[in-house]
């Protein structure tokens, strides 16, 4: 195997797999359609009781 055609074979393996782990990351950050409803559960997450979890804070609701 020539030095070229080893470099290649290299740089392609390194660019598949960073192209690959990018799509993965990608993946876990979206929803698919048919799965609106979670999309919603986890952007408003809700407590045993149902009330909605305030994820701010009560002091950044104040005007100054």
């Amino acid at each position: 195997m020539n030095r070229n055609r080893r470099i290649f074979i290299i740089v392609f393996i390194v660019f598949t797999t960073v192209v690959a782990l990018l799509a993965i990351d990608m993946a876990s950050r979206t929803t698919a359609p048919w799965n609106k409803r979670r999309e919603v559960e986890r952007a408003f997450p809700a407590g045993k009781d149902g009330t909605v979890v305030d994820t701010l804070g009560a002091d950044t609701l104040l005007i100054p």
